[in-house]
């Protein structure tokens, strides 16, 4: 019996079924015969995560009237390929944790990590050809490469402490937001449905996908390391300039601007982390961050809407809530 997180239940219990579905789906597929593969899948599954975006792509299709037998095969993939570049970004952050354990290329190594992200991508890839949709892996795979692209362009601006919010909400849209629209889109796009509803779906994921990543990155600043399962402030020790940061930059004088890059740029030790925060908190910068984070996910509710009230569009509203407000 998997453990919930009591706030998530409240937008679980509309899509039960889709979801139980989805687990042994999971299960039968990530089952491996080899000792190591199927240790370091038993690791993954050990703590699973939230399972977001398979959520997300089961209310969006429920509530838009969108639902499809091959929805889980689709929501699978989704999922398998957000896991994969999670194997990749441990790597190349060179994380130790995760979800609260030992990252997979700590337990293991950083060969068996990539190793196993790329199984995971070929895992996905056949389940989308399983659904027989054309449209659905052409969508899936340029989601992939949009995340790809999203995380190197991340990589080009670290330490750019000139990076705009603009840039910084292009950087995320394509990294985090890429999956989040493909999973509001999937149904659609499984059903057939017009472009218009298929891009109207797109868009709401994107704007849902973007709230998150800007209230994961405040988590990264203020929250709780015993809740998130990561260590607090990696963004900031690797160099990652986001959306709290880049506003108290914007708003401070050129001579704190000039001491706290000066800090940043030397690689912010344990000892200079608080001060910091402090600057960001005092610069607005997190308020700031919060506020664009709901600004994100109320436009992306109006744009759902027309669909009218049901239980799945209210866990929806949940999920977006959830997305901004949470504390893991």
């Amino acid at each position: 019996m998997r453990r919930e997180d009591k706030h998530l239940k409240q937008f679980f219990d509309p899509i039960r079924a889709d979801l139980k579905k989805f687990d042994k789906l999971l299960d039968r597929q990530l089952n491996a015969d080899s000792d190591l593969i199927q240790s370091v899948i038993d690791h993954l599954l050990e703590r699973r995560g939230k399972r977001i975006r398979p959520t997300f792509l089961f209310l969006t299709a429920r509530c838009s009237g969108m639902s499809h037998p091959r929805m889980t095969e689709a929501a699978l993939a989704i999922e398998l390929i957000h896991t994969a570049t999670l194997l990749h970004d441990d790597v190349v952050d060179e994380s130790d944790k995760r979800r609260g354990q030992k990252t997979v290329n700590i337990n293991w190594s950083n060969l068996i990590s990539i190793l196993m992200g790329d199984f995971l991508f070929a895992k996905a890839f056949r389940l989308l050809v399983t659904t027989q949709t054309p449209r659905l892996i052409e969508r899936v795979s340029l989601a992939t490469e949009r995340v790809s692209f999203g995380e190197l362009r991340q990589i080009e601006e670290c330490g750019n402490f000139d990076i705009t919010e603009d840039t910084y909400i292009d950087i995320i849209s394509l990294k985090t937001a890429s999956l989040f629209s493909t999973s509001a889109a999937s149904g659609a796009i499984l059903k057939g449905a017009p472009s218009r509803e298929t891009s109207r779906l797109a868009r709401f994921g994107e704007g849902v996908g973007i709230s998150f990543q800007i209230a994961d990155d405040l988590l990264d600043l203020i929250g709780d390391s015993r809740k998130t399962g990561k260590n607090a402030g990696s963004d900031l020790m690797q160099g990652k300039i986001t959306l709290p940061l880049i506003h108290a930059l914007k708003n401070s004088s050129r001579k704190v601007r000039t001491e706290i890059t000066g800090i940043l740029s030397n690689g912010t030790k344990p000892s200079h982390y608080s001060k910091v925060i402090d600057f960001i908190g005092n610069s607005g910068g997190i308020d700031y961050a919060r506020e664009r984070a709901m600004q994100f996910g109320d436009g992306a509710l109006k744009l759902i809407r027309k669909y009218g009230q049901s239980r799945y569009h209210t866990a929806l509203e949940n999920v977006v809530n959830f997305t901004v407000n949470r504390e893991n």
